[in-house]
Order: C-alpha cells, then sequence, then structure tokens
C-alpha cells in the first residue's frame, strides 16, 4: 500500500513553502512521526513528519523546489515493502563488526518525547547527560528538553544502554518524536557501532567549510545570486542553519552599511588570556529567546514613552487591612492589591480608550473590553498570562483568577491560549523591591502599567509633612496612538482611584 506524503499546514496566510532538506532518500527505512524533511516559508521552517512506517519510495519535491499547501512531497510504501531496510542492514554486518546489536540478549526499548503539557507541540532537546554507551538505569535521566514555557527531564524508561541517540542536541522534536534507542538486559556490545557511526558522520560533513550543518537551498540560492559569503550571514534555522530571510537580512544589513569614513560597529573584544578561563558561555532558551524577540521587537515598532505619577496607598492598605479577614473567609482567596489595580486600570481604560487599543497597519482597533494581562516572574522566565473580561469581575473574581494564572505559570501550565489576546498589561515590580523602572511594551497592546515598592516617605498634606506609604507609578505608552494628554488622564485616574477606592464604586 503506498501512502502519500503531502504539504502539511504552514499557518494563516502562508500558502507556498520551499524545500530545504531532505533527512531520508529513497529506499530509506522510515518510521511513523520520523522526520522526512524540512519546508522553509517566509515565516517559519516546517519539519514534515512520515505518516506511516515503510520504505520511502518517490521524492516528488526535491530540495529547494517551491510548493504549495497540500502539495505531493513524497510516496512511501508501507507493510512488506519496508523489507529492503533490514537487507540493507544485513548486507552492511558482512563488511562490519556491529551484529552485536542484533545477537545481543537485550530489547530494544524506544524512548520517546514524553507529554509537553497544554498547547506545547515542540520542544528543543538541550542537554543529553547521556552518550551512546552509557549504562542506564531505568527512571535515570537521560536528557533534557526545553520548550517556549518549560524544561523537560526525561528519564528512562529501562535499564541496559544507551545504543542510539535519534535526536541530538540542538534538535526540534515534536511531541510524539523518539528521541533514543536503549537496549535492555546485555547488550552493551552495540555501543562501538554507533561510535564508530558517530565518528564516521563528520567526514561526510565537510563539504562546506568544516561546517556540520547544510543551509537551505534557497538560501545558497540566494546568497550566489546577491555575491554574499556565508560568513557574512548569522543562520537563524535549526542548528544554525541560514534560511533564505536570513540571507534577506544579510543583504539589507549590507547596503546599510556605514560609508568609508563613518563609524564601524565595534566588534568584541577579544578575552584576555587570564580571563579566557573564567566566561561561561550558555545557549539561551527557547523561552528566553521568545522574550528576547518580542521585547526587541516593541521597540522598534512602537514609538514607546513612560510618563511617570506617585500614589498615596494609604486608603488602599486601610481598606485592605479592614476586610482582609472577612473577604478571605467569604470568598476563599486573599485579597491583595492586584485586584485594586486591575479594577482601577478598568476604570481609567473607560475614559481613555486608546491606552486599550491597537494599530493595525493605517487602522486603530479599539477594544471595548479588558483583557488584563499579569505579567509573571517564573523560574524559568517571565510570562504574561491574561484575565480575560477583567472589567467586568468582582474583587473576588479578579484575586482568584491571578492566584489560579500565577500557580499554572510558575508550574508551567500555562496554554498559548492564556497568553495571547490581552489588551493592556500590569507588571509589578515592587514584589522585587524596584523603586522606580520603565515597563516595556508588551505588542500589539499600547499601554503598560508599571507598580514599584511601596515606601514610606514625607509628603506634605494640607501643608504638613506626614509620612504616608507611596508608590511610584509609570505607564509606558505607544505615543503614535495615545497622546501625552491621555496617557497622563489615564495615569491620574488610576492614582485618584487607588487614593480613595470609594471612586470605583461610583463609577467617577
Amino acid at each position: 500500500m503506498t501512502t502519500e506524503v503531502r504539504v502539511p499546514t504552514l499557518g494563516e496566510s502562508v500558502t507556498e513553502a520551499t524545500v530545504a532538506t531532505w533527512f531520508k532518500q529513497p529506499g530509506d527505512s522510515v518510521a511513523v512521526d520520523e522526520m522526512l524533511c524540512e519546508l522553509e516559508t517566509d515565516k517559519v521552517t516546517v519539519e514534515v513528519p512520515s505518516p506511516t512506517a515503510g520504505t520511502l519510495g518517490e521524492i516528488v519535491a526535491g530540495e529547494g523546489q517551491t510548493v504549495g499547501v497540500d502539495a505531493l512531497l513524497a510516496t512511501i510504501t508501507e507493510g512488506e515493502a519496508a523489507a529492503p531496510a533490514p537487507a540493507k542492514d544485513s548486507s552492511a554486518k558482512s563488511d562490519e563488526p556491529a551484529p552485536a546489536a542484533d545477537s545481543g540478549a537485550g530489547e530494544e526499548v524506544k524512548v520517546m518525547v514524553p507529554s509537553l503539557g497544554e498547547s506545547v507541540s515542540e520542544a528543543t532537546v538541550s542537554t543529553w547527560f547521556k552518550k551512546e554507551g552509557d549504562s542506564v538505569a531505568q527512571d535515570e535521566m537521560l536528557c533534557e528538553l526545553e520548550t517556549d514555557k518549560v524544561s523537560v527531564e526525561v528519564p528512562a524508561p529501562a535499564s541496559g544502554t544507551l545504543t542510539k541517540i535519534v535526536a541530538a542536541e540542538g534538535t526540534t522534536v515534536d511531541a510524539s518524536a523518539q528521541l533514543a534507542v536503549i537496549t535492555s538486559g546485555d547488550a552493551p556490545a552495540a555501543a562501538p557501532a554507533a561510535d564508530k557511526d558517530s565518528e564516521s558522520a563528520p567526514a561526510q560533513a565537510t563539504d562546506d567549510g568544516g561546517r556540520d550543518v547544510e543551509d537551505a537551498p534557497s538560501a545558497k540560492k540566494a546568497m550566489a545570486e546577491a555575491g554574499i559569503n556565508r560568513d557574512q550571514v548569522q543562520g537563524s534555522g535549526r542548528d544554525g542553519r541560514v534560511m533564505k530571510e536570513d540571507v534577506a537580512k544579510a543583504k539589507a544589513s549590507a547596503s546599510q552599511a556605514p560609508q568609508p569614513g563613518a563609524a564601524a560597529p565595534t566588534p568584541r573584544a577579544p578575552v584576555p588570556a587570564e580571563d579566557a578561563g573564567r566566561e561561561e558561555r550558555v545557549k539561551m532558551t527557547r523561552l528566553r529567546q521568545t522574550i528576547a524577540r518580542r521585547l526587541k521587537d516593541a521597540q522598534n515598532t512602537a514609538a514607546m514613552l513612560t510618563t511617570y505619577n506617585e500614589v498615596d496607598m494609604s486608603a488602599t492598605m486601610d481598606l485592605r487591612k479592614e476586610y482582609k479577614d472577612l473577604f478571605e473567609k467569604k470568598h476563599g482567596v486573599r485579597l491583595g492589591f492586584m485586584s485594586f489595580f486591575t479594577k482601577a486600570c478598568c476604570h481609567a481604560l473607560r475614559e481613555v480608550p486608546e491606552v486599550n487599543a491597537e494599530v493595525d497597519g493605517t487602522e486603530i482597533v479599539y477594544k471595548k473590553f479588558v483583557h488584563m494581562g499579569i505579567a509573571t516572574g517564573t523560574p524559568t522566565g517571565l510570562v504574561v498570562p491574561v484575565i480575560r473580561d477583567a472589567d467586568a469581575m468582582s474583587f473576588a473574581e479578579i484575586e482568584k483568577a491571578i492566584a489560579e494564572k500565577g500557580k499554572r505559570a510558575r508550574d508551567g501550565k500555562l496554554s498559548m491560549a492564556e497568553m495571547q489576546g490581552g489588551t493592556f498589561t500590569i507588571s509589578n515590580g515592587g514584589v522585587y523591591g524596584s523603586l522606580m523602572s520603565s515597563p516595556i511594551l508588551n505588542p500589539p497592546q499600547s499601554g503598560i502599567l508599571g507598580m514599584h515598592k511601596i515606601q514610606e516617605r514625607p509628603v506634605v498634606v494640607n501643608g504638613e509633612i506626614v509620612i504616608r506609604p507611596m508608590m511610584y507609578l509609570a505607564l509606558s505608552y505607544d505615543h503614535r496612538i495615545v497622546d501625552g494628554k491621555g496617557a497622563v488622564t489615564f495615569l491620574v485616574r488610576v492614582k485618584e482611584a487607588l487614593e480613595d477606592p470609594r471612586r470605583l464604586l461610583m463609577d467617577l
């Protein structure tokens, strides 16, 4: 029976892709969900898994070919048609002393990607704690996977010998991919064959200046057409592979290069010999890369400006102190400051709707609802869970939602849907002791409020110097659609609501 391998869905508004790399060749045996090839679009790189087990037949779309959605890429012959693969192995056995993998008493156990959490479909293999040939005990940690949200440790499903690592460090795998093979029992003899294979691999990867990563064919073609050297391009694909868009960026950078006599960027200075051993170079996690990219995009896209004010927290603190025990007894959740700030922001956003809007091309999209993002620190980085329709919630509902989302964020169980769609964000740096800061926008939002440490300071009230618990507030906003007047008005309304919470009840 023949199964067709077709181009998968490529994402919104993406109608075509370029075949970048084939990982298998006609005649090769393939397993279910084993990666066959990699497609490259203007936005992302898409790996195509095998829909069935069998033998790869004809490759219809070769490397460098542009294909549309649902186009035929290759065919796979299922069932007994996969028999040529064992024959190929048996012929290899006559030349190499590797039959121990088959003749050993052990049974091969596949190491698969464990559950990654809700809505997480792929991960990157960050670290292998074992290497091929090592003995492993059941439940001993083999490797660590990294997703956009959490790190996942992969334990050994059985005791034995790690005979094959299928997904090396830096490889992106999907939720059902195979990571390695363990031969249980007394089968460590298979390891030398694996070592021999791994030793021969680098020799096959020296056609590109000694590098072991093959660049996308479309990228090679673009470099040749533009006359750009490979060393001038920073690869963004898997394992540093150069993609077509990387060449476009390098070409744009070259066209904007400083003219002779202009100041050139200063390269990183060589590390002194005495300091060479005191540095540590660590690859950024996927979550940290996502955070860095989004924050930099916000700086590059929005016309960001920050305005400041300060608020006397006495009234809010007194009200909280008076009712917190009754509140917790009735609603089963503690009364914190975040519900007051959320309510105050929702109140102010109704008066200054442009702070709750976003830019879409040449249009402004005004939101008639408030999906409040609450920036939350986790062991792996900053995430922003969204409280939907916060403007329609009570204090208790807001506190419960914040507590539940915060716990899920720290446990790494937030879904992508729970971190999307926010219209405004609150960031509380005060929990870490920050006295004043300028928060960065969370695109495509046009406003973010920064809370800070409550600190007793001398202030003048009715002509007298008194000590009050004060907090600095910072509103960063997109000046493209929010004018200074609107930003200041918003911050003043938040200040007024916190200094006299009764205004929230009276809608003033």
